[in-house]
């Protein structure tokens, strides 16, 4: 019982605290997915990749402009936009300080970043979601940010790019985000008109009123490696209809074995495959 001696005693307990607060935070981070523990700087060189099971860790929105647009072409619009309270929504607190926890957390104004930008020396306007701001949620805000990338687009005549991360419409603005579904359907519907391309990019997870929106109406819908992809999530589908779902069920995987996108495309390719289809659609 020696061991437990040495767990007990106090000195070794002072040593261990001493050893704990002296190591830096955020040297490794576990993968979700095999368990393996990463160097932190080896998994950012490697794209937010885990180099073991090639599983895909979510991106900030600065992580996805230093990797699809070409260096200091972005250029952001709508930057001081960000979300009011209209309905004094009230839960176990109240949005307003939801909004400000969000932004000290994620360090942007809202759950997505919009402009203009090239991509492979082509022009493109684009919109990026970001889960780390409240779950990605789709508020009036980013339903507007959606809508801007489209209209830049075309205004310029330019292919439209948004890449969807988000748990779905904002619960905290009711009515006012569901409507964001309708505003962003019309006008990609005005792309289609006249014939400019929009290409939609499903990262993990893309749910809820996201993706039975602009998240799925792309002229190409392209996913990553095993996003989660669907309506409901998988356990309340489970809850509902009582039956068992199919292995990797909303996985993007199961999502292209069933025609419900069109690509799987790893990140380390990401770039090329939508410079690809950017200049390809815009032969149209």
């Amino acid at each position: 019982m020696g061991w437990f001696n040495e767990v007990k005693n106090p000195k070794l307990k002072s040593i261990k605290k001493v050893v704990t607060n002296n190591t830096p935070e955020g040297l490794w981070k576990k993968c979700s997915n095999c368990g393996e523990i990463l160097q932190t700087k080896r998994l950012v060189e490697n794209l937010n990749v885990c180099p073991y099971c090639q599983f895909h860790f979510r991106c900030s929105v600065q992580d996805r402009i230093d990797l699809l647009l070409d260096d200091n072409s972005f250029e952001e619009v709508l930057v001081n936009a960000r979300s009011s309270d209209p309905l004094k929504f009230h839960d176990k607190m109240p949005y307003a300080q939801r909004i400000e926890e969000a932004e000290k957390k994620s360090g942007i104004k809202e759950s997505s970043v919009v402009g203009t930008g090239k991509m492979n020396g082509l022009d493109v306007s684009i919109c990026i979601m970001d889960f780390s701001y409240m779950g990605g949620s789709m508020g009036a805000v980013t339903g507007e940010k959606v809508a801007t990338a489209m209209e830049l687009a075309l205004q310029n005549k330019t292919a439209c790019i948004v890449l969807s991360c988000s748990g779905g419409a904002r619960m905290q603005e009711g009515i006012l985000s569901l409507m964001q579904m309708a505003k962003t359907s019309g006008l990609r519907q005005k792309l289609k008109e006249n014939a400019l391309a929009y290409i939609s990019v499903l990262t993990d997870p893309t749910t809820g009123g996201t993706a039975a929106s602009y998240a799925m109406l792309g002229d190409v819908n392209i996913a990553e490696p095993n996003a989660l992809i669907g309506f409901a999530g998988p356990r309340v589908i489970e809850q509902s209809i009582r039956q068992t779902l199919p292995d990797g069920f909303q996985r993007s995987e199961f999502l292209l074995e069933h025609g419900f996108i069109d690509r799987i495309v790893e990140r380390k390719d990401l770039k090329a495959e939508l410079a690809y289809f950017v200049k390809f659609l815009s032969r149209r």
